[in-house]
């Protein structure tokens, strides 16, 4: 197996759960992090063991050993980060939401096309073996035509204007942080061009959403998805067809657990697989793959996948009349 350097821009909380995974996922190499102090970076890099530490992201990216960026920033560093990575010929997995706008994402996209490098937006959810599983008794028919899907992503999250998930200078709100997980699932299981979309939103004093709705209407089916920090919820998800039922476990964007039902309610089959290190192993595994492969795509987070989600986003924030600082 050809051993991949990883490379970590950002040290926040998402970056210390991603390097857990990279620790443990066979042909990955902690190689380099990058920070905006040095301080801070060399005390990531010691934490998990990672051989170089940069107090710059401009210093790391001229760093030629590195095969592929990780990009754990607020999500309005994100179009610069990937930009940065990329004119120095960097590979490039960015957290999602990979960008505040379809204009930023198509202009990260075109930059990677021209520069022959792989991007992939991650979606950790598209990678796990339980959703694949979904997937594939969907497309074998074990729940006939789907006609019905309800996902919900909610957390009560107290009010800090210094957290980015309040901050629209950060790309906060609802929407890009939760609400891009039920939305991925929905275009994935019904398609990626609903015919009718109809949202509402409770936006804050600081002008992002803090709780949503999104009603998805397609030719035979529709999706029901809401989001937000204003109320807990168990963020379950089903799927409903003429034949049967596909039921998530409780979190159902990192659970391990999936049901299958017929109409009659009665189990089929259930698949528990259990997380070999804490689930984002499968998209490491994944971008490897497609590295040793020479992709510049990955099949299971394709680009046109990520751009029609960050449209629909696009559509529900003009709606809102909910705009990020300098759009």
């Amino acid at each position: 197996m050809k051993i991949v350097n990883w490379a970590i821009i950002g040290t926040g909380r998402i970056a210390h759960t991603f390097a857990q995974a990279l620790a443990g996922t066979e042909g990955a190499r902690l190689y380099a992090v990058g920070s905006r102090t040095l301080a801070k970076a060399q005390e990531f890099a010691d934490e998990f063991g990672f051989e170089k530490a940069y107090g710059s992201y401009d210093e790391l990216v001229r760093d030629s050993e590195i095969d592929v960026v990780y990009i754990a920033t607020p999500m309005a560093s994100h179009y610069k980060d990937t930009m940065l990575c990329l004119d120095n010929g960097l590979n490039v997995l960015c957290e999602k939401s990979a960008a505040l706008s379809l204009n930023e994402l198509d202009k990260m996209l075109e930059k990677a096309r021209s520069k022959g490098l792989f991007f992939m937006e991650a979606m950790w959810m598209k990678c796990r073996p339980v959703y694949l599983k979904a997937l594939q008794w969907v497309k074998e028919g074990r729940i006939g035509t789907p006609e019905y899907l309800k996902a919900d992503f909610s957390n009560l999250v107290k009010y800090d204007r210094s957290d980015r998930l309040f901050a629209p200078e950060c790309g906060g709100g609802a929407l890009l942080d939760l609400a891009v997980y039920p939305l991925t699932f929905a275009l994935d299981f019904l398609g990626r061009k609903p015919k009718e979309l109809t949202t509402y939103a409770h936006i804050g004093k600081d002008g992002v959403d803090l709780s949503n709705s999104i009603t998805l209407k397609y030719e035979t089916a529709f999706a029901d998805i809401s989001s937000g920090f204003e109320l807990p919820c168990n963020n379950s998800a089903v799927i409903s067809g003429d034949k049967g039922s596909i039921v998530f476990a409780d979190w159902f964007f990192c659970c391990c657990e999936v049901s299958l039902y017929d109409n009659e309610t009665n189990l089929i089959e259930k698949r528990e697989i259990p997380n070999e290190v804490n689930g984002y192993e499968y998209e490491i595994r994944e971008v490897h793959r497609c590295l040793e492969s020479g992709l510049a795509e990955s099949e299971l987070v394709p680009h046109e996948s990520t751009r029609a989600v960050m449209k629909i986003m696009d559509e529900c924030r003009s709606r809102w009349g909910m705009k990020f600082p300098n759009e």
